[in-house]
């Protein structure tokens, strides 16, 4: 295959642009087109032998490494090839679901850049995708173990790549399958949504509209809105709605539904409002996406008028002072994501609409896009939120990425007001915190404060003095501030060149005003740098480490010093990187220079900080850096070492110098090759040193300078490329490298340096490798000490010329893997290793024993750059990325520095990419010695060599399979070794389960040995469980073979033959009878793993377990019975289903549905549960048509039903020939010992106080009586009769868990059996709930629940009689009438809408019992009422249904209530619980409560609330609520509290506001004052709850205004008060704005004069004065954080009230001390709004006596 040739015609898709700037690009084309070529050729030779392991697999993998060095670099039609080709094999129905995971992960890499294919290019059929995610995610066996799955989802991000791609007719389809399940009442609910939310696609051309979302959009919508409570699926159905509107802004008319769409948005925060508010507990849980939610908002913005941003306006100042650090909770980390994504998604569509490169996916229409007057609206509604959030206590990160994103959109908005701030706190010593704060934001906000060109050009004025201002901040007492100052000049000084350009004016005439300024201003640079080094000297100077410190081994840093140089190194090096060579020279380079020379530092922190401020002088200018320092640091080291005296000051001396030269070297090599005789001289000197300290810093040394030598990198890293000669640099400010013309300059080895480096080489290393030859030959044996100094040696010449040495080399090991496909590596051109021996020595030595770990990692993997190292690099680029790129741009407009940095990332990213390397025989040797050193006898050892051997056996390609063996021996009985090496190689299972998702856990063959070896091992004659650690070790390795096992395919029969193997050797461990209990329960574990879906398990195994439900041992017995009913579920036999159109059965359900009418209706009719036509007689029972499922024919019906085949005669009685795998259980349960045993062992108490139901023992009881008929009921009856009637918790749970298991179980029996079977059954449960305990009576509402799910009503007739017969018959006792009613609750619930008559006879039962007595029974009355009236929903299209209706029952209750009515309070007088007065106002209280247990319970539950019955009961309930809460703990006050908190943040619709605000109006004149204060305090929390449906009314907004104004007038001061609290808060959200007419209404309120004579205050004078000064003080109180131009005055008038009466004195007092807490924090701020008359008075007030009186 010629490259050449094929390059010519050759578009690529997508290529990596960095990889054209590497120094070696011109052979990259040829490489990638080879490579392309070879795993074409190669991938589609797999798949055609059907070689889906090891063949498929490990070509996916090669593609997936192409895909990170190459990107998209093939053409389009091979992209389409390969999408179809991994789309067919994600889909495969049996594979095996690890497989099924890493080619999903590669789809996803294949879809991820949608716009490179349009829909004409590709089209991907929806239903393989659906049924592959059914069968996931809705697995059937996965509950029973019978097939296991990764625990991570790709499920998710693969659909959301695809659903651009599914053609046009798939939105009909899916419809056609989903809408059927659309039944409100059923969690198949929540299925049906969210497959929608998944699969429904959106993103298509407008002419395809009327296919697409036209067909649901109103369907659904009017769902949404007609819903309440947030159901659990009303996030997935926001989320679709939010992917809608994202993918066709401007398509979808959203304007009728903003409002709706608002209030849903503030309801979901959960925001606490109100004194006393109760929130309903489902609220906290389903709440929405904030992601969606905010991609939402952003669809709705612009367009003409721009409706939604109004609501936005609102929506943040009312929740603004939320955002105040001294307000927090748990709503705080929702509404800072809020504020967090919303700029960046704004930014996201600007970018879209303006700067995005044409594509396929359409673009959003002219009249609809964002302009610039939207943009600022849209600023000025955020910024406040966002300052305020800017000091919150959980960091200023969100507030600072909300502010950045802000200064992109408008910089002229969103910067002063953070400048200011940022001035401020920087010249206030005492709030640290402010200034770390300020200074995170200001760092987001360099690139847009500095770059010229935009709306803000007076911004680049503020950088030198923003400079000289943080130069303080370089403080040696404060680490975080320090920190944050580098970061912030760093940040700075990257995107301004230091160049003084204050001569430019005189030169250009064409400079604008701003310019001249900046060119002038510019003369400082110089002066910043030598401050910034002073500073840092005397950073430096402060932080040595202590003589103490010195004394002991530790050389180590705490962990903030560490922190601290890292920021120094970093900002010297960029600052010295910017300067022009002028400050360079003259001043930096010298000073830094004498600082180093004239004083001599320890070596652990101040000198290794100077060592990295000499590196970064020396990096920028290497020539002249070196020329300075070289010959001193060689000049002293020569001294030192000529004259032989040794001292301590030498030592430390020569360290300082080495540290100095050592970091110096690192720098360009080719400036090096003019000391080559000076390093070699020294090198060779300071190697052999004796002290320690010394010669690891030579080798430092040496390393360095190999590096500098051997490696390819950039060699510079200014902002602007070819340095800042130019005459301008000013214009160059925060300018965007081009990645098309970087001019990068890269430093390759020349032939100089490579001589220079191997001449290095062969005067140190070769001796060093004779030494270590002759230690281990015994020729010349060495001490430790010089063994471990020859090892450094060794270590630090390979770390140093890695990319130099030749590779291993070798012969391959061969036949690891069967396999007919080519399985080559990948040969990187990247550069070279020399392979060396290590060998044996004396094993306690450790410390070398580390080196030679260290040196056989580095001979694997070193090819110059470490992967841990990389990957740090790696994230600390993506986030400096991202606080500085410019997302409204994009198209990579990143700063010059760090697309160098990018280039060299993706250089060393191709000498990491070597996984799936070929394994040879040279590594099989290092691979047997690192084997070795983890089996040794020292831990950390073992535990250092284990990482590398788990490393190594993740890169070389299959070499597990060699390992593994060697590793099992040492566990095999045969092998006699030591403890330690039992534990080492245990320890190497556990590493190699432990791998992200290691191949060995998958290999057939490996699995059989691995787990065999791991049971085996409990035969070893030394094996003591005495050693707690080993025991701890094996549960580990269990545990994790167990988290990470999933099912392993079975494709051929080869491997269904060492599955069986497996299964069968397992059994035979098993069997012997010295395998200790430990290991016989681990064996029992891996057994029970491998049940399968596709292969039965082998009748010994079934056995085995069988016997294990009666063993011993408890751990036993429960793995059995879960493994008994997933092999019950293998051996069900399949029943005959047969197809039935619903439209033939009834006819009018085939107009019904072309109508569109759903719910309860004639159609269905037939499914409900009707007394008078129940199945009595065989005949009946076999001609009904029975449909399980209860959701079917609620929404609308499906094409055609599956159901089960009724008149078909089941062979009942299998005979016993047909049973060969069966008939061993068939045997045993007929055995009427180990029935007896059985049920023995199940009623035993397992944890006293914490059983309940057990749905495992549920499942294997109803697999049984499933599969055999009522052949065990005679031997089982006895045992449920005796356990029936004896009330002890175990034994009535043990009923329950068989009675649910049999009803379950006798789905399909013919009706002889049924009837037989219930004429048993109803008497035992009879029996059973007579004897209801407080701890059973939950496990039978979960046993009847169980038995009634999923079934058919009328075929569970005689449950459903017995338990309606008399609930509360009183009887039991109180306890037994509310458990009754709980269990019929249980079996009702299940059932929903099919069942109405049992719904209509319960209501009437319970209507004359609803005054009951009982507390306990009361409340369960009310929580079964909501049940009863749940199906009463008002949803679109749905007909009233046939169960009952609350608008009937309400009337006749207030009918009971009329007693009560006409008394202005109800008052509780009914204490004794049991007296049975029989006079109408006692009965009318009791019914009261249980009316309100029942609106208590209702108030989360139903799906819509009945808002006008709600209203008729509402008087009742502001006549009980009292204000305070009184000593007496009274049960009706406290519910009648809860009730009203959870009414008011009910949902309300704009034709129920009226009705709400009438029956409020009819309240707030009523004669109780307790009730007009409640009025208020509902008022509050039901306007912020429904804002914008209110504001969207302007009259009934003025109706409520009216309302509180009439209540501020009120006579009781109580009430006066609330309704201030209540006027500040509406104020605070801007429900009605503070006009000069209500400030004028106010003001003359207040003026009202007294009447001038002592005596009786005329008392309406007195009122209307205090509700003016009340009404004034609920301005001020209204926006507390800040002070509005209307705010001075109004306090002046404040104050002319402070020598008024009571009250008016006390509310001025408060509102003013109010104040002054409030505004304290920025005081010097707020001042600058009053006039100085105003603030004499005002200090005066604040700190007057009247203050402290």
């Amino acid at each position: 295959m010629t490259a050449d040739g094929d390059m010519a015609g050759f578009v690529p898709q997508k290529e990596i642009v960095y990889n054209g700037l590497l120094p070696y690009s011109d052979r990259l084309d040829r490489e990638a087109t080879e490579l392309l070529a070879e795993i074409k050729a190669n991938l589609s030779r797999a798949v055609l032998l059907r070689e889906l392991w090891p063949g498929v697999a490990f070509w996916c993998k090669k593609l997936f490494s192409f895909l990170k060095l190459y990107g998209r670099r093939f053409s389009k039609e091979d992209h389409i090839l390969f999408i179809k080709l991994l789309y067919e094999l994600v889909t495969l129905p049996d594979l095996e679901p690890h497989m099924m995971q890493s080619y999903a992960r590669l789809l996803i890499q294949l879809l991820k850049k949608k716009e490179l294919l349009s829909r004409d290019d590709l089209q991907l059929p929806w239903r393989p995708l659906y049924d592959l995610y059914e069968r996931v995610v809705y697995s059937k066996t996965e509950h029973l173990g019978l097939i296991w799955f990764p625990k991570y989802d790709t499920k998710q991000d693969i659909l959301t790549c695809h659903l651009g791609y599914f053609p046009a007719s798939s939105t009909k389809e899916m419809l056609d399958e989903w809408r059927p399940l659309l039944c409100v009442f059923d969690v198949v609910m929540q299925k049906a949504i969210s497959n929608m939310e998944l699969f429904l696609p959106t993103i298509m051309p407008p002419e395809e509209h009327s296919q697409a979302f036209q067909l649901w959009f109103d369907e659904l919508m009017s769902l949404w809105t007609s819903v309440q409570n947030q159901p659990s699926w009303e996030g997935h159905l926001v989320n679709l709605f939010a992917r809608l509107a994202n993918d066709n802004i401007g398509y979808v008319d959203w304007t009728p539904y903003i409002p709706t769409i608002f209030t849903r948005i503030l309801r979901s925060l959960n925001l606490p409002v109100g004194v006393s508010q109760m929130v309903a507990p489902r609220y906290l849980t389903n709440s929405y996406d904030i992601g969606h939610l905010v991609l939402w908002i952003t669809a709705l913005l612009g367009g003409p008028g721009n409706p939604a941003q109004k609501e936005l306006t609102c929506l943040f100042n009312s929740i603004a002072s939320f955002y105040h650090p001294s307000n927090h909770g748990r709503w705080q980390s929702r509404l800072m994501r809020l504020l967090q994504r919303l700029p960046a998604s704004v930014v996201r569509r600007v970018h879209r609409e303006r700067h995005a490169a044409p594509s396929w996916i359409m673009l959003v229409p002219e009249c609809q896009r964002l302009t610039d007057t939207d943009l600022q609206e849209f600023t000025r509604s955020l910024i406040g939120a966002a300052l305020l959030a800017m000091f919150s206590k959980t960091g200023s990160t969100d507030a600072a990425y909300a502010l950045q994103n802000l200064a992109l959109l408008t910089p002229e908005l969103a910067i002063p007001p953070v400048l200011e701030k940022t001035y401020a706190a920087m010249e206030t010593l005492t709030e640290p915190h402010t200034l770390t704060a300020t200074l995170s934001c200001m760092i987001g906000m360099a690139r847009s404060l500095v770059s010229p060109n935009n709306h803000y050009p007076e911004g680049r004025a503020h950088v030198l003095p923003l400079l000289m201002g943080s130069l303080p901040g370089v403080d040696p007492n404060d680490f975080s501030k320090c920190m944050i100052t580098f970061q912030f000049i760093a940040t700075f000084t990257t995107l301004v060149p230091l160049v003084d350009c204050s001569s430019a004016p005189s030169r250009h005439s064409d400079l604008t005003e701003i310019e001249k300024d900046l060119c002038f201003a510019s003369a400082e640079f110089e002066d910043f740098v030598l401050q910034f080094l002073d500073r840092c000297f005397a950073l430096i100077d402060s932080s040595t480490l202590e003589q103490t410190r010195d004394e002991m081994e530790t050389d180590t840093q705490t962990h903030l010093e560490s922190l601290v140089e890292l920021g120094l190194s970093s900002t010297v090096n960029t600052i010295l990187t910017q300067c022009s060579t002028e400050i360079y020279k003259v001043m930096a380079l010298q000073k830094v220079y004498n600082f180093a020379t004239s004083n001599i530092f320890e070596t652990c922190v101040s000198g290794r900080m100077v060592a990295d401020m000499c590196r970064a002088a020396a990096k920028c200018h290497p020539a002249e850096s070196l020329r300075l320092f070289v010959p001193h640091c060689c000049s002293v080291i020569f001294h030192i070492t000529d004259s032989q005296y040794h001292t301590v000051c030498v030592c430390v001396e020569r360290c300082s110098v080495c540290v100095a030269l050592s970091v110096v070297t690192r720098v360009d090599g080719e400036q090096l090759l003019k000391y080559q005789g000076d390093l070699e001289r020294i090198l060779c000197v300071c190697v052999r040193l004796r002290c320690k300290r010394a010669y690891t810093l030579a080798c430092n040394l040496l390393e360095h300078t190999l590096r500098s030598l051997s490696l390819i990198y950039p060699t510079e890293y200014r902002s602007t490329s070819g340095g800042f000669d130019t005459d301008l640099p000013i214009r160059d400010w925060g300018r965007a490298g081009d990645v098309a013309a970087l001019g990068m300059c890269w430093h390759v080895p020349s032939q100089e340096e490579e001589n220079f480096v191997f001449q290095l080489l062969s005067r140190l290393l070769h001796p060093e490798l004779q030494r270590i030859k002759g230690h281990v030959s015994g020729d010349q044996p060495m001490s430790r000490e010089e063994l471990l100094q020859s090892l450094a040696i060794v270590q630090h010449c390979l770390l140093g010329a890695g990319s130099m040495l030749p590779p291993l080399d070798g012969p391959h090991v061969s036949d690891l893997v069967p396999s007919m496909v080519n399985l080559g590596e990948i040969k990187l051109h990247i550069g070279s290793l020399s392979h060396n021996h290590i060998l044996e020595h004396s094993e306690d030595d450790t410390k070398s024993l580390f080196v030679i770990i260290k040196i056989i990692s580095d001979l694997m993997f070193f090819r110059g750059t470490h992967k841990k190292e990389f990957d740090s690099r790696w994230k600390s680029f993506t986030l400096v990325k991202k606080s500085m790129e410019n997302r409204l741009h994009g198209k990579k407009q990143h700063i010059r520095a760090l697309l160098i940095d990018r280039v060299l990332l993706q250089h060393e990213m191709r000498k990491l990419v070597v996984d799936g390397s070929e394994y040879k025989v040279v590594h099989q040797e290092l691979l047997c010695n690192l084997l070795l050193l983890s089996t040794s006898t020292y831990s950390q050892v073992r535990s250092r060599a284990q990482n590398v051997l788990t490393a190594a056996l993740g890169t070389y390609s299959f070499s597990y399979r060699d390992l593994i063996p060697r590793i099992l021996q040492l566990l095999s009985p045969q092998h006699n070794g030591t403890q330690q090496q039992f534990k080492g190689a245990l320890y190497c299972l556990l590493a190699l389960h432990g791998g992200i998702s290691l191949p060995s856990a998958r290999d057939w063959d490996c699995v059989g040995e691995v787990w065999l070896a791991l049971v085996r091992c409990g035969l070893l004659p030394t094996m003591t469980l005495e050693e707690a650690s080993i025991g701890r070790l094996l549960d580990d390795i269990t545990d994790r073979i167990h988290r990470q096992h999933d099912t392993i395919g079975i494709y051929f029969t080869v491997s269904s033959v060492k599955y069986e193997k497996l299964v069968n050797d397992l059994l035979d461990c098993l069997e012997d009878r010295d395998l200790p209990w430990k290991f016989e329960h681990m064996a029992t574990d891996l057994l029970s793993l491998q049940l399968r879906d596709d292969h039965p398990l082998p009748p010994d195994a079934v056995l085995f377990f069988t016997q294990g439900l009666i063993h011993d041992s408890i751990s036993i017995r429960k793995v059995a019975i879960s493994a008994m009913a997933g092999v019950l579920k293998q051996l069900k036999r399949p029943r005959k289903k047969v197809a039935v159109k619903p439209s033939d059965i009834s006819l009018v359900g085939k107009c019904e549905d072309l109508e569109g009418v759903c719910g309860d209706r004639e159609g269905n009719r037939w499914l409900q549960y009707d007394s008078n036509n129940l199945p009595l007689s065989e005949e009946q029972w076999d001609t009904q048509l029975y449909v399980e499922k209860t959701h079917w024919g609620y929404y609308t019906w499906p094409r055609e039903m599956m159901i089960h085949a009724a008149s078909e005669k089941p062979k009942d009685d299998l005979t016993y020939e047909e049973m060969s795998e069966v008939c061993i259980i068939f045997e045993y349960f007929s055995d009427p010992e180990f029935i007896d045993q059985l049920i023995g062992f199940l009623s035993l108490e397992d944890r006293k106080g914490k059983d309940s139901f057990n749905p495992r023992r549920f499942c294997l009881f109803k697999g049984l009586f499933c599969n055999y008929g009522d052949v065990f009921l005679p031997l089982l009856w006895p045992h449920l009769e005796q356990l029936a009637s004896d009330p002890h918790e175990s034994s009535q749970r043990c009923v329950c868990e068989i009675t649910a298991g049999l009803i379950r179980g006798s789905k399909l029996w013919s009706f002889s059996k049924v009837d037989r079977l219930w004429k048993l059954l109803c008497p035992l449960i009879r029996t059973a709930l007579t004897n209801i305990t407080v701890e059973t009576y939950t496990d039978w509402g979960t046993c009847i629940a169980t038995a009634c799910e999923g079934r058919d009503p009328r075929k569970l007739h005689w449950l459903f009689e017995l338990l309606m017969e008399s609930p509360l018959s009183g009887e039991g006792g109180s306890f037994r009438d509310a458990s009754l009613l709980y269990v019929l609750q249980g079996g009702l619930a299940q059932q929903q809408w099919r069942v109405s008559e049992l719904l209509h006879r319960l209501l009437a039962y319970l209507e004359p019992k609803l005054t009951h007595v009982y507390k306990n029974v009361r409340e369960r009355i009310g929580s079964v009422l909501t049940y009863i009236f749940m199906i009463d929903v008002a949803l679109p299209n749905t007909r009233p249904t046939s169960s009952p209706h609350v608008a009937e029952f309400v009337p006749r209750v207030l009918e009971r209530l009329k007693p009560l009515t006409s008394e202005p309070e109800i008052h509780n007088h009914v204490h004794e619980e049991n007296t049975q007065e029989t006079d109408e106002r006692t009965q009318a209280v009791k019914l009261l409560k249980t009316v309100l247990k029942w609106l208590m319970a209702s108030a989360g539950r139903t799906f819509t609330t009945p808002v006008q019955q709600q209203l008729q009961l509402l008087p009742l309930l502001f006549k009980i609520a009292p204000v305070e809460i009184d000593e007496s703990y009274d049960e009706m006050k406290q519910d009648a509290r809860t009730c009203l908190s959870l009414m008011s943040q009910g949902l309300l619709y704009p034709e129920h506001i009226p009705l709400v605000l009438a029956a409020l109006e009819e309240m707030a004149s009523s004669r109780s004052w307790h009730a007009r204060f409640s009025v208020l305090t509902y008022l509050q929390i039901m306007v912020f709850y429904n804002l914008f449906t209110l504001l969207s009314v302007p009259a009934e907004v003025f109706r409520i205004r009216k309302l509180v104004m009439q209540l501020l007038l009120d006579e009781q001061l109580e009430v006066r008060d609330m309704a201030g609290t209540t006027l500040s808060g509406l104020l605070q959200c801007q429900f009605f704005p503070l006009d000069s007419s209500l400030q004028t209404q106010l003001q003359t309120l207040s003026q009202t004069l007294l009447p001038k004579a002592r005596g009786e205050l005329a008392s309406t004078d007195l009122v209307r004065r205090h509700a003016g000064v009340l009404g004034l003080s609920a301005c001020i109180l209204s926006s507390p954080y800040d002070v509005q131009d209307w705010m001075p005055q109004i306090l002046m008038d404040l104050s002319d009230h402070l020598n008024d009466p009571q009250p008016i004195e006390m509310t001025v007092k408060k509102t003013l001390s109010e104040f002054r807490r409030t505004h304290h924090d920025n005081w010097q701020e707020h001042r600058q709004c009053f006039t100085d008359d105003q603030l004499l008075v005002l200090t005066d007030l604040l700190v007057s006596p009247c203050y402290y009186a």
